[in-house]
């Protein structure tokens, strides 16, 4: 069985500083492997009231260098590594996030990417494999971080779509194809696009032709929270036809021969 556990749903600026949710990233394990998707501000803390175990992490994925997406990167590579005693783990991220680019980071140290057995800078179309049977694919973004890619993840369940910050543009949806759950980083409601970023009408297209079958919203900017993200991925459901949710911080995803849904209570304070 596959599983995903929200560590934060929110996303954007002032969403990240104020913290209106959680911006821990997403955590998915599988039959032999954890994985650590987007582990921005929080992410250890959030860890820690789930009693999730920072040093059982196999591998970080992390789509660019903006702060709501990497911050706790370092701290997490110290847990994989045991300090650096353990010459384990492995970093997949953009080309700003490794080595930095233009103006734009790098979100780890060299010292930090030295700790670790495998690093690996992707753009898309790249494959990584992860353990024995799985597979990391990167996929295509436009964002103000021009490096920014998004994550296929073939696990043992189905492949999930992970698209990180973007515009909608041809060619986004057919790169997500095939996919049995997409999770979607969708910062804006209806009639508020701002540019590099998918708002609910962008989600709507995106999800027509990808074809899920669940769509999950998260990373959702002030403008979402604010008002009602269930109104907000209702009206992509009904117009698309394809189940659509808005996560919820701590909420659980599982994916076997049916796709299951909880939330999840902390089982101690951080």
């Amino acid at each position: 069985m596959t599983k995903l556990t929200f560590l934060g749903t929110a996303g954007g600026r002032f969403a990240t500083v104020f913290q209106k949710r959680a911006t821990g990233g997403i955590y998915v394990t599988d039959k032999g492997i954890m994985l650590h998707l987007d582990p921005g501000p929080g992410a250890l803390v959030r860890m820690h009231e789930l009693g999730l175990d920072p040093t059982k992490t196999d591998a970080l994925l992390i789509s660019h260098c903006h702060p709501d997406h990497y911050t706790d990167a370092e701290v997490l590579i110290e847990g994989m590594t045991r300090g650096g005693i353990d010459n384990k783990g492995v970093l997949i991220g953009s080309e700003s996030v490794i080595s930095g680019f233009d103006n734009i980071g790098p979100a780890v140290s060299k010292y930090h990417l030295g700790l670790l057995a495998e690093t690996h800078k992707v753009a898309p179309g790249d494959r990584i494999r992860l353990g024995e049977w799985y597979e990391a694919e990167a996929t295509p973004t436009q964002h103000s971080d021009p490096t920014t890619v998004g994550f296929k993840l073939h696990m043992s369940e189905g492949t999930i779509s992970y698209v990180s910050d973007t515009a909608y543009f041809e060619g986004l949806a057919e790169a997500h194809k095939g996919s049995r759950l997409m999770v979607i980083c969708m910062t804006r409601p209806l009639n508020a696009r701002i540019p590099y970023h998918l708002c609910t009408e962008d989600v709507v297209e995106l999800v027509k032709i990808a074809k899920p079958k669940l769509a999950v919203i998260t990373h959702m900017g002030m403008k979402i929270l604010k008002g009602d993200p269930s109104f907000e991925a209702n009206w992509i459901a009904e117009e698309t036809g394809i189940p659509t949710i808005a996560a919820r911080d701590y909420m659980s995803i599982y994916l076997g021969d049916k796709i299951e849904i909880k939330r999840m209570l902390p089982v101690r304070n951080p």
